[in-house]
């Protein structure tokens, strides 16, 4: 009886099952059709973009920067370093038995991004793309070539400021991205891999984000599609203002990934300085400065949930420390707005000039307490951060880059500490050592280096020596290089 039962049930599931299917092929496809009024708001939004991009198409410029690049290269057989990592730091290389050294001076192009801010042909693009170019050609939408003149540039933010000889330019209206949201739709417009005048669409994916590209970094996120070439071209909102600039990308291919600009605010404050006197002054407290955690808080005897920075060290005759600010305080409020975030603070008081007055309020031993601070002048960044000065660099005759992770895996350093040698200037102290490009160089007169910073310090003192022992590892082979300062 149970089998027939199954048998039954079995069958009736059959029939149910069909009736279904025929009851759904019955169903008129209309059913399945958009809402009309969906379709017209696709419509209108994709008449929006093609409005927007028509319009200010004609002020987006392609860029190409020539510079003469002079490396020592070094070939290699049966090079374990397959991936292109290796060749955008150090240079091609050849499947070839190891040659002798080859001191070129190579010229490189490299392929961008600008646009016209001004009728009488001032443009923004970004430092990286123009910074120690010979020559930069620009190229306007219909067709016409200028060579260009670098007017200023600023590394810190990565904006420059270059000019054609030309009247009467379409030019684009900076907007005031402060107010730009989250989710906002935005267009990119640039020359991505050398199509000229290519436009994509996304969101403002997020904003504020700090990911290492740049010294001053506030930047926007997002997913409008942006790839190589697009680095200085604008960033629209639907008004067909410029919110951003387009500066970079993270991907696995370097071509797609999260795309990233530069809140135009700040381009307009380096704008007006790098137009007036070619480089850019900035505010500076005199702190160092890490955003407080609920752990740090309770350290210091605060709530878990107090947001702002703490001070960790004021440097001595500072503004900071000339105004009564003390290491241990926490940065509450600056210019009577909160502070949130190390990042955004740094922002904001770089984007004031020296001289500014602002108020300061700080909590200390659980106190509120305000402080009128004078800013002073933010010094440069080898000074900040230990770095060398670029006469030096050329004396030394190599630069180098610290060996992070990728580095590592790509040049077999993997479990090693030290720093990579970039680029090698060709006849240098350094090219005679045996310096080449990939080396690990991993201590400096017997004193072993883990970081740029500790490279840095260690060759300022070699320097005043008159001599600086390397021990390098190139490959398996370790190397003794002696350079000699004059």
């Amino acid at each position: 009886m149970q089998i027939n039962s199954y048998k039954e049930n079995k069958h009736h599931s059959s029939h149910l099952v069909i009736s279904t299917l025929l009851l759904l092929f019955t169903v008129p496809l209309s059913a399945f059709a958009a809402d009309p009024d969906s379709i017209a708001a696709l419509r209108q939004m994709g008449k929006a973009f093609s409005s927007i991009a028509d319009k200010a198409s004609p002020a987006v410029v392609g860029l190409q920067a020539e510079r003469t690049a002079t490396q020592e290269r070094q070939y290699y057989r049966e090079s374990p370093f397959g991936d292109d990592f290796f060749d955008f730091f150090f240079g091609p290389r050849s499947p070839r038995q190891r040659s002798p050294q080859r001191r070129n001076r190579e010229p490189v192009t490299a392929l961008g991004s600008g646009f016209i801010i001004s009728p009488d042909g001032y443009m923004l693009t970004n430092n990286h793309m123009v910074e120690g170019a010979d020559k930069v050609t620009v190229e306007l939408a219909g067709g016409r070539k200028f060579t260009a003149e670098i007017i200023g540039t600023d590394p810190v933010s990565d904006i420059a400021v270059i000019k054609i000889d030309a009247d009467n330019l379409p030019y684009l209206e900076l907007a005031d991205s402060d107010t730009l949201e989250v989710g906002e739709w935005v267009l990119a417009i640039g020359n991505p891999l050398g199509f000229s005048h290519t436009v994509t669409a996304g969101i403002v994916s997020a904003k504020g984000r700090s990911v290492g590209l740049a010294k001053i970094e506030n930047f926007i996120q997002t997913d409008a599609a942006i790839n190589r070439g697009n680095s200085g071209g604008p960033l629209l909102n639907l008004e067909g203002k410029v919110v951003g600039m387009n500066t970079a990308i993270y991907g696995a291919t370097g071509n797609i990934g999260i795309g990233f600009a530069i809140p135009v605010n700040m381009a307009k404050h380096a704008y007006k300085q790098l137009r007036e006197g070619g480089s850019v002054e900035r505010g500076f407290l005199g702190i160092s400065f890490e955003d407080i955690t609920p752990e740090l808080a309770a350290a210091l005897d605060l709530k878990t949930d107090t947001r702002g920075v703490v001070i960790k060290e004021v440097i001595p005759d500072s503004a900071a420390e000339k105004a009564g600010l003390q290491g241990y305080d926490v940065i509450i409020e600056f210019e009577g707005q909160p502070v949130e975030k190390s990042n955004d603070f740094l922002n904001r008081v770089a984007m004031l000039t020296p001289d500014t007055k602002v108020e300061v309020v700080v909590l200390r031993d659980g106190k509120r307490k305000t402080y009128t601070v004078k800013l002073g002048k933010r010094p440069p960044e080898d000074e900040l951060t230990g770095a060398l000065p670029t006469d030096t660099i050329k004396e030394l005759g190599f630069s180098v880059v610290n060996l992070t992770d990728d580095l590592a895996d790509n040049l077999g350093y993997e479990g090693e500490s030290g720093v990579v040698v970039r680029e090698v200037e060709s006849g240098s102290e350094a090219a005679k050592a045996g310096i080449v490009p990939g080396a690990l160089i991993k201590e400096v007169n017997q004193q072993e280096v883990k970081n740029t910073k500790e490279f840095n310090e260690a060759i300022k003192q070699a320097m005043k020596k008159g001599t600086a022992l390397l021990l390098i590892r190139i490959e398996r082979t370790a190397i003794l290089a002696l350079i000699t300062f004059e």
